[in-house]
């Protein structure tokens, strides 16, 4: 099935079953040696680690590239599954982006500074014979509808329970 039948079907069923509305994805982690973690997603697996700076191995991407790469990767197929749909034409797309962090955060040296990152800038680079005003469109709907964008623009709850196994206090 072509991805704009794909897209059109969903749709319907969607409206049809706003109850079935709700999908549910995973990840499972676990730290191997060291800084190094190995994910599961689905039937995926990703090493994630920090660089030697950061006392990481560098056998992988760290967990603050993985979000840009996330947030890459989602306007990519945000823009071609809009484009398709819309009927505007799109040879390609490409996003580079980079994030600034003040690592005083993440290393408890300042109480003020927030671990996570500052600002997170970069372009989106569309190859297209569409004109630029169909292409600004397409762009407004794109950043309505990019749920990693919408994840890193909107407080979301998240509810972290520890377990413990082991310690003095579980026994």
């Amino acid at each position: 099935m072509a991805l704009k039948e794909i897209i059109a079907v969903t749709q319907a069923d969607l409206r049809a079953n706003p109850d079935q509305a709700v999908a549910t994805f995973a990840a499972d982690s676990r730290q191997v040696e060291g800084l190094r973690s190995e994910t599961k997603i689905r039937q995926f697996s990703l090493t994630v680690d920090e660089p030697p700076s950061l006392g990481g191995t560098d056998a992988g991407p760290n967990p603050v590239e993985l979000v840009l790469a996330a947030l890459a990767t989602c306007q990519e197929i945000t823009y071609r599954a809009y484009a398709t749909a819309l009927g505007i034409p799109l040879d390609s797309v490409s996003v580079k982006l980079e994030g600034s962090l003040d690592l005083r955060g993440f290393f408890a040296v300042k109480d003020d500074v927030r671990a996570g990152f500052n600002q997170v800038r970069g372009v989106v680079n569309l190859k297209s014979s569409a004109q630029a005003a169909d292409l600004a469109k397409l762009k407004e709907v794109v950043d309505a509808h990019c749920p990693v964008l919408d994840i890193l623009r909107a407080p979301v709850p998240v509810n972290l329970k520890l377990e413990t196994a082991g310690s003095a206090e579980a026994a």
